[in-house]
């Protein structure tokens, strides 16, 4: 795929999935199971949201896009649960995200003093 930083990409996939395994199981071990019977229909997208935000600071990724993609992201993941796979949406959710993040990472332009429009890499040279 073109246009794809694939380095951050591995690193928002880590970052991402890291943050929910941990966030899952404090949670987990704190409120039990019963809690998520009746509310991980909100604690889950909450969660997930969190740990986007966490993503994206960590990263420094722009946040409101980084949160858009989240939410985007999100969509395989609830319909995932409605059919009974839920780890298997959040993995989906997780490379969805990945690739929303590591696809608008272009480089950022800015000018020289004579008014030449550069991008980091070309700076250097």
């Amino acid at each position: 795929m073109s246009g794809l930083d694939r380095s951050l990409l591995w690193r928002v996939a880590a970052v991402q999935s890291a943050s929910v395994a941990v966030l899952s199981i404090v949670l987990a071990a704190a409120l039990g199971h019963g809690f998520f019977v009746d509310w991980g229909w909100l604690v889950g997208p909450a969660a997930w949201i969190a740990c986007a935000a966490f993503t994206a600071a960590t990263l420094r990724l722009a946040q409101r896009r980084a949160l858009v993609g989240a939410a985007l992201a999100g969509v395989p993941s609830v319909l995932a649960v409605l059919i009974g796979v839920h780890w298997l949406g959040a993995a989906l959710a997780v490379l969805v995200f990945a690739v929303w993040c590591a696809r608008g990472s272009a480089p950022q332009h800015r000018s020289t003093k004579s008014g030449r429009s550069v991008t980091p890499t070309s700076a250097s040279r």
